[in-house]
């Protein structure tokens, strides 16, 4: 139940490289071949890899009847630019694992050493490496892949570090946690002209101006409430960056987020229906597509039990504070096939945020969040 000091000494020092070596979202392709070498001799009995992308899933199985548990981490890292001055900083220019990744890998690695020496009394562990959880791609290809019947787990668990909370505890709780959200991404096209002409051509500019406060207002509700809704424009674009011409074409992009899956269609459906109104106003026509979709992540109470047991068995102080989030986490995929639960470790009160450039993980989680994990897999599998 435990890792020797070298068995952490390695592990941090195998985090660090990663870190040093971070790949973004469907790019994963060396981090995934590292996993694979790093925990080659803990002699998994079943290895897949290409999961939904990049995706390596590593099979410890007791050739007992019993059920499949899955653990998952994440192996993508951002495009943004490492500010922390940490002697492992990212060595890739524009690229850095700012949220942390490169750790809840490492946790999964820990067990990895660990079932290798050890394997469950019945069933099976499941150690799923995901590809592209920042941009929602990942999860969804993984369960896609026809592969993912040969792993299909009857329990999933995850975890996510968290700055904020105090070093080593917990949150968790049943129900939502993470919101539904997804990218709008709008085109409004009109005519170009010369802009000593404006009026032989059609201007998305007050289409653009009017629609980007309407989009914002279409949210509401309270957080607490399941009916939250929340739209915030992101980005806009129009015309080209030149003064001789009057722009006919433009971009509006904007994250809707509601708590439910079920609010998220109404949300779409007012947001469609006000861009088509603005646009007819402006006799231009209009697009719109979807990016980065993220169903609401559901915390399963059976699942959130196994946690809970777990977190009391290890002394882990626990409480549902600061749940749910309106951050989104696309391992809600996995809850659509089978119980699962995600629980948040404090990073710290005061450690750098997630997605901050001078944020990195802290090494100290990887025995704790390992820990929790293996006395979960025991408790369910022995």
């Amino acid at each position: 139940m435990s890792l020797t000091n070298q068995d952490l000494i390695e592990l941090t020092a195998w985090r660090r490289k990663l870190h040093q070596h971070p790949e973004i979202s469907n790019e994963e392709a060396a981090t995934a071949k590292e996993v694979v070498a790093f925990l080659d001799d803990t002699g998994p009995d079943k290895v897949l890899t290409g999961l939904g992308g990049h995706g390596v899933a590593m099979v410890y199985d007791s050739g007992r009847p019993g059920p499949t548990v899955l653990f998952r981490s994440e192996l993508d890292a951002l495009p943004i630019e490492e500010l922390s001055g940490v002697e492992h900083s990212s060595l890739v220019p524009g690229k850095s694992h700012m949220c942390g990744h490169d750790g809840h890998t490492a946790i999964l690695a820990a067990l990895g050493r660990q079932f290798g020496r050890d394997r469950p009394k019945k069933g099976r562990v499941v150690l799923m490496f995901q590809p592209a959880e920042e941009t929602g791609d990942g999860a969804v290809g993984v369960v896609a892949d026809p592969r993912f019947g040969e792993i299909a787990p009857d329990f999933s668990f995850s975890l996510h570090n968290l700055p904020g909370i105090p070093f080593g505890e917990v949150r968790l709780k049943p129900g939502v946690v993470n919101c539904a959200s997804r990218g709008m991404r709008i085109v409004l096209e009109g005519k170009t002209a010369h802009s000593s002409m404006p009026e032989t051509g059609i201007s998305p500019m007050l289409a653009v101006s009017k629609l980007m406060p309407a989009l914002a207002k279409l949210g509401g509700g309270a957080f607490s409430d399941d009916d939250f809704g929340m739209v915030t424009v992101t980005h806009a674009t129009m015309g080209e960056a030149v003064f001789g011409v009057a722009p006919g074409r433009a971009e509006v992009w904007a994250t809707l987020r509601t708590r439910l899956d079920d609010r998220m269609a109404g949300l779409c459906a007012a947001a469609e229906a006000l861009v088509s109104q603005v646009a007819g106003e402006a006799s231009l026509t209009f697009a719109i597509d979807y990016h980065e979709i993220f169903v609401a992540s559901m915390n399963a109470p059976v699942a959130v039990d196994h946690l809970s047991t777990a977190l009391d068995q290890e002394g882990v102080i626990h409480s549902e504070d600061s749940l749910p989030m309106r951050a989104s986490e696309d391992f809600g995929t996995f809850g659509r096939n089978a119980p699962s639960a995600m629980f948040f470790l404090g990073a710290g009160e005061r450690h750098p945020a997630l997605h901050n450039p001078d944020y990195d993980f802290p090494d100290d989680l990887i025995p704790i969040g390992s820990r929790v994990f293996m006395r979960t897999a025991r408790n369910l599998l022995g």
